[in-house]
């Protein structure tokens, strides 16, 4: 019997092997940090303003939020894209660990913020360390998992977004009674996964894909070198991974094409999502409960959502197809925006569709994991996925600006959630022109 009848007659998750869940329960947790320090600091934002500006500038603590998170956001663009090319230089798994560590150490700096700039630009520097780690898990997941259940493997390591979000709003339902400096409680909290990268530079081993892919980058630059006859092959590895995107007709169409649907993404998700918490805490203060304690409530209900729209689109996206699961998750992130920010009044009931919502808001961001792998060869893959989860951050980090002004502007979050919300349609528009990959091997 072969390999290929056993993976099709038992559970998928027989045919793994001890190396290929380490790797992924790795990118997992890896992850799962970079989720904690990211959804920290929407739920801290506020008490950490309060905490470093002047009585008199509080009624423009939405416009000053906005400017801090998509300042983070900027950072997190600029530094995914410079992770992604050292991923396909000096490898996955120590371009990961770099990121690691340098996340440790700009989270637990910026608990020494003394006013709102200097929290923007150590905000600035934990983006930065932030964007490297993406690329560098998924892509090493996606080498290392088979291909019958690569968007399985995918989902599973993406959900550790969603645990390091539900972990940042239960711990922050517990430290935010500690007073107007808890947030920075929060922030040394983010110094501990430095413990982590300790045990993935021995536990987790390099992919193999891209080691015969750098021993081929290393053959090619050799015979450049000396002059030798190169062929179309070599000149493709001897070029800057990120001019490489742009050299190819058809992968230059898929970059394109992959940059506007996490363009949509990526803007919906930070104009739209990241004022759940404080849209549903305005709602219990207006019902005379407390915010903060809510806002936590609304945090975790929405990241349970996205914890099973995360592993959700993997196991439905190797069922069903990459395209048809894509274009219902954008379609769906369309309508739950309305009935979140619009339809529902009752706090209970806010609950429960800010969890439909995360399943498919947050959920989405899964297509990246197990759609953009199996787009690029592997001399590029990292940069490839890199550019598209990050360089869309160049244009998005405007959104929470724009959001928190339309927030102050409008007295409320509704009118502002509506106005992003049909950037959804973008996305649901341009999916179909890409190719379907499921079950298909990795570009090599």
């Amino acid at each position: 019997m072969t390999t290929a009848t056993v993976a099709a007659s038992d559970p998928w998750y027989r045919s793994l092997n001890a190396t290929q869940w380490k790797t992924v329960f790795a990118s997992n947790l890896g992850w799962m940090f970079d989720g904690y320090e990211t959804f920290a600091l929407i739920l801290v934002v506020g008490v950490a303003l309060h905490d470093l500006l002047a009585p008199s500038q509080f009624a423009q603590i939405p416009a000053f939020a906005g400017t801090v998170i998509g300042i983070t956001l900027l950072g997190w663009g600029i530094g995914g894209v410079i992770g992604g090319v050292l991923a396909d230089y000096i490898g996955r798994r120590r371009t990961m660990i770099f990121a690691i560590l340098a996340y440790s150490i700009t989270t637990g700096l910026s608990a020494f913020a003394w006013d709102w700039v200097s929290f923007a630009l150590l905000r600035f520097l934990v983006g930065v360390a932030i964007g490297s780690e993406w690329s560098t898990g998924a892509s090493l997941t996606a080498e290392v998992w088979p291909d019958h259940a690569r968007g399985r493997g995918a989902g599973l390591m993406q959900c550790g977004l969603g645990i390091g979000f539900f972990l940042a709003s239960f711990t922050w339902l517990f430290v935010s009674g500690y007073g107007p400096h808890a947030w920075r409680i929060m922030f040394f909290i983010g110094v501990l996964p430095a413990l982590f990268a300790l045990w993935l530079r021995t536990g987790v081993p390099e992919s193999q894909k891209w080691e015969h892919s750098n021993e081929k980058r290393k053959s090619a630059r050799t015979r450049k070198k000396s002059g030798a006859a190169m062929s179309e092959e070599d000149h493709a590895f001897t070029r800057f991974t990120f001019a490489d995107l742009f050299a190819d007709p058809e992968i230059c169409k898929r970059t394109i094409i992959v940059f506007l649907m996490s363009l949509t993404t990526t803007v919906a998700w930070w104009g739209i999502s990241t004022w759940v918490p404080p849209f549903v805490a305005a709602a219990a203060g207006k019902a005379g409960l407390p915010p903060q304690t809510w806002a936590s409530y609304a945090g975790m209900s929405y990241n349970l959502g996205a914890i099973c729209g995360y592993i959700g689109l993997g196991f439905l996206a190797d069922r069903f197809g990459r395209k048809p699961i894509v274009m219902i998750f954008f379609a769906a992130s369309l309508v739950l925006t309305f009935a979140l920010y619009r339809w529902t009044t009752d706090l209970q009931m806010l609950l429960l569709v800010a969890a439909v919502n995360g399943f498919f808001t947050l959920g989405q961001y899964s297509w990246m994991s197990v759609w953009l792998p199996e787009l690029f060869p592997t001399r590029m893959r990292a940069t490839g996925m890199a550019f598209a989860f990050n360089a869309p951050r160049f244009i998005a980090f405007m959104g929470p600006l724009f959001a928190g002004m339309l927030i102050a502007q409008f007295g409320g979050f509704s009118g502002m959630a509506v106005a992003f919300s049909f950037i959804y349609i973008l996305g649901f528009i341009v999916v179909p022109l890409l190719p379907e990959t499921k079950g298909k091997p990795l570009p090599a």
